[in-house]
């Protein structure tokens, strides 16, 4: 659908004026302006101040974009134009701004592109309107060309990725002292992932309960850096039968390292001292991450 706005800013592209215009009002010829470089490409505005008949423009202006010196292009050569045409309104100081939206695709078969009704000729010739002033007027053309994109970044959810169990045994817990600790790393999807906890509790659980976390940090080599989606059961085991304790997490981590999810209450301090539970054996325990899905991004060519 075309459409018609006035704007104070010039076309960034190509202007040009005619004095002395009631000349050429009459003429059926197209005006063919000098031709002009832009974006690599040759061009050539054409106006018809009679319009042109054959394309449906009676009774208005008509104007077009034309692509000149095609023979050094490549074979098959194709250019996408965002096109807007122009015609200054001297009387508000503003440009009449005639676009439809869509990319006018110029090639061999089509070299030409435009608007047959740029403006009637009852708005164009009223000297109450302000675009034929002192015998002249002011033509336009903005122009951008739209390139195909050149790479996709798709994000692809990966269940049960390989590699996804880790499981991390921590000796003489209870020598451990009042701070974080982290397991090595372990790769999963793209990312490098630990577990990490406070053998002394963390937030509301802090000397009541063992809290657990699993922490996002660097990526794998040459793999882009984006936020990841990790979901994981993260268990304290049961080292005398399968009554693990278990939570699920699921969430974004960002791009930054050392963000962690999980838990501050994956066991109660009375249960796991408890010997007869089975979770803190020979002063040892054990913690699992089962990395059940992660993103994984990929930039491929389009």
């Amino acid at each position: 659908m075309v459409s018609r706005v006035l704007r104070d800013l010039p076309p960034t592209t190509k202007l040009f004026t005619i004095e002395s215009f009631s000349i050429v009002k009459p003429r059926h010829e197209g005006y063919e302006s000098a031709v002009f470089d832009d974006l690599g490409y040759k061009w050539r505005l054409v106006m018809y101040p009679m319009g042109k008949q054959d394309d449906g423009g009676s009774n208005h202006v008509s104007m077009y974009l034309r692509i000149e010196e095609t023979d050094s292009l490549p074979q098959n050569w194709e250019v996408d134009v965002d096109l807007k045409l122009f015609v200054l309104n001297q009387k508000l100081n503003k440009y009449l701004t005639v676009q439809d939206g869509t990319a006018k695709r110029f090639n061999a078969a089509k070299k030409e592109w435009g608007f047959a009704q740029l403006v009637p000729h009852s708005t164009f010739n009223n000297p109450n309107e302000g675009y034929v002033v002192g015998d002249s007027v002011t033509f336009g053309a903005e122009i951008f060309i739209s390139k195909k994109v050149q790479e996709l970044e798709k994000v692809t959810f990966v269940s049960n990725p390989a590699n996804n169990k880790f499981s991390w045994a921590i000796l003489r817990f209870s020598q451990l002292e009042d701070k974080f600790y982290y397991s090595d790393d372990f790769l999963v999807g793209n990312r490098y992932w630990r577990i990490g906890f406070n053998p002394k509790g963390d937030g509301g659980g802090r000397g009541k309960a063992l809290p657990v976390y699993l922490f996002a940090y660097g990526f794998a080599p040459n793999v882009p850096t984006t936020t990841t989606w990790g979901a994981v059961y993260l268990r304290l085991k049961n080292q005398r039968n399968s009554s693990h304790k278990q939570i699920y997490s699921a969430a974004w981590y960002p791009v930054h390292t050392g963000y962690g999810v999980g838990v501050n209450t994956i066991i109660s301090i009375q249960e796991l001292f408890d010997q007869s539970k089975g979770y803190l054996v020979n002063d040892r325990i054990v913690f699992e991450a089962e990395m059940t899905m992660v993103s994984v991004t990929n930039i491929v060519p389009n």
